[in-house]
């Protein structure tokens, strides 16, 4: 029953979003929303490795650039439909996820959380130096001047993010409540011991980052028509980095519904302050609820409002 409510339920978003296109509404709202439900996939993919397994990844900005230039790549060589950059955007991020799991998932702590951020670093580099989408000085990409069924194509820009990011949930759910969920648990509550118990943990972990990558870079191949110039400084900033692991940590990583939480509102209050007062603030708003989410509530806002529960019940 839980499982058919949770399906017509995401149903039910996507298809108020695409009914949402038909109103009229100013474009600026689907702008912000778009960033907004780009920030959802890219919380729930670090949460599938960072949160069920407990390895922190700061190398998102690198996952989610691999799915900006690969796409920047294929439509300056051969004009591919967005769908199909969307995909070719995620494989490639899949496979350097798992070449990358593969390296470094035999370190644990704080040495893989610097190795995923070294390879963020090792990246922009690389991109910096590619001429062919620019390379330091950025491209520009034109969009498709017209889109069937849209009055624009920011519009369709966020029914493809809110595919993107309902899709992304579903998987995330799937993995949650599967046989590979539970060994991914086992191995944030004590690797060791479920290595112990047969657990295969490596393979477990490379499919985690496999999944977590690919879901990144399927996040950022559309990225380029949404700002039209990119360039390293965009595509790997730092915001990425710092939003993909704060969202799950606000809302709670436990489970997946704590990084949709935490990208919600932590992504809408960042669109709020970027309009009434400065883009700048962003990270100070994300530095300053992260600070008061560690303190007051660890769990996140899904685990403050389970014990809170649990307490009203027991009274």
């Amino acid at each position: 029953m839980r499982g058919r409510v949770f399906y017509i339920g995401v149903f039910a978003a996507v298809v108020a979003g695409l009914a949402a296109t038909r109103l009229g509404v100013n474009e600026y709202y689907f702008f912000a929303g778009y960033v907004v439900l780009q920030f959802v996939v890219i919380a729930t993919a670090w949460n599938i490795l960072g949160g069920y397994a407990g390895y922190v990844n700061f190398g998102s900005a690198g996952f989610f650039a691999i799915g900006v230039y690969c796409s920047i790549a294929l439509i300056k060589a051969v004009d591919l439909p967005l769908p199909l950059l969307i995909m070719a955007g995620a494989i490639a991020a899949g496979i350097v996820g798992l070449a990358t799991g593969y390296l470094t998932l035999r370190l644990r702590g704080v040495y893989f959380a610097i190795a995923t951020l070294a390879l963020a670093i090792v990246l922009e580099t690389l991109v910096a130096n590619w001429g062919y989408v620019g390379g330091a000085a950025g491209t520009v990409v034109m969009r498709p001047r017209e889109v069937m069924f849209f009055d624009s194509y920011v519009e369709f820009l966020f029914v493809v993010m809110l595919v993107l990011a309902a899709g992304a949930i579903v998987i995330a759910r799937t993995i949650e409540h599967s046989r590979l969920g539970r060994g991914l648990r086992a191995i944030r509550d004590e690797e060791l011991a479920a290595e112990c118990m047969g657990v295969p943990t490596l393979k477990l972990k490379l499919v985690a980052t496999t999944i977590s990558g690919a879901l990144m870079g399927a996040a950022g191949a559309p990225f380029s028509y949404y700002v039209t110039y990119v360039d390293p400084a965009s595509a790997f900033n730092l915001s990425f980095a710092v939003n993909a692991v704060a969202m799950p940590m606000i809302g709670g990583t436990a489970t997946w519904v704590g990084p949709l939480v935490g990208a919600l509102l932590l992504g809408s209050i960042q669109q709020v302050a970027t309009v009434t007062i400065s883009s700048e603030l962003n990270l100070l708003i994300v530095g300053l609820m992260l600070i008061i989410f560690v303190v007051l509530a660890p769990e996140g806002l899904v685990g403050l409002v389970r014990r809170t529960a649990n307490r009203a019940r027991r009274n």
